[in-house]
């Protein structure tokens, strides 16, 4: 299995291996998402939702809705930054887990997620909600830096933007002799489409998990991060054991 996932998280890339990481990350999200919203009636990804609750709970008077949307809008943002922490430490120490450990840290913390759905439920939901947030902005961070903003895996607004654009572009009837003719790219819609789907698989699969099996879930989850990671991490450790 492990030839089969060789360079997806490796600090060499190439468009291929960027779109099947986001493939995956993209499912991984979907799952996190949906099954995340039955164990604590939230959803964790959606940020544009969260700064309009903010603003709407202010104007109502509900102070307390509006602080805790304001912890998962930071939770978010900090998710995002200690990927950029990790990624660049990792980077400028020439490792190539650099991309990989913020994925080792996702694995970790959504096991963390299912054992205190697990272990208390009425008392560790609002801190679940703000790691599930946490989680979400660490991983989208991640596949966006490794493709250059040019995938995101947590959020389908941006996704669905571009898929529009892109049959926009490909049902557009050129006329002009002038001007060059509007031309779709199927790379760019075939992967916009994939993405899409890997989410909404995920979410169904998240959802019927947390549904059947609750917590356990999140095992499988955290176990294809793991994978993902295990081969730049033990070609940094045969580096490092040989250099020692």
């Amino acid at each position: 299995m492990i030839p089969l996932i060789r360079g997806w998280v490796d600090v060499e890339r190439t468009p291929h291996t960027n779109a099947r990481l986001g493939m995956t990350l993209a499912f991984v999200a979907g799952a996190a998402n949906a099954g995340g919203f039955l164990a604590v009636g939230q959803y964790t990804s959606h940020m544009t939702g969260v700064v309009s609750s903010i603003a709407d709970s202010l104007v109502l008077g509900n102070v307390s809705i509006a602080l805790a949307g304001a912890a998962m809008l930071c939770a978010f943002v900090l998710g995002a930054i200690a990927t950029t922490l990790l990624v660049n430490w990792g980077l400028q120490h020439q490792l190539h887990s650099a991309y990989g450990l913020p994925l080792l840290v996702e694995a970790a913390l959504l096991l963390l997620f299912g054992s205190a759905i697990n272990l208390a439920a009425h008392l560790f939901v609002p801190l679940t909600v703000v790691l599930l947030c946490f989680i979400m902005g660490l991983q989208n961070a991640v596949i966006s830096k490794i493709s250059r903003s040019e995938i995101r895996t947590t959020h389908i607004t941006g996704l669905v933007t571009d898929l529009g654009i892109e049959l926009g572009k490909m049902v557009y009837i050129n006329t002009s002799a002038i001007h060059p003719p509007v031309q779709s790219n199927p790379d760019k819609l075939r992967l916009q489409s994939t993405l899409i789907a890997a989410f909404f698989i995920g979410a169904m699969l998240g959802a019927t998990g947390f549904k059947h099996v609750g917590y356990v879930t999140t095992v499988p989850l955290a176990l294809a991060l793991l994978v993902l990671t295990l081969r730049p991490l033990w070609t940094d450790a045969t580096e490092r054991w040989s250099k020692a």
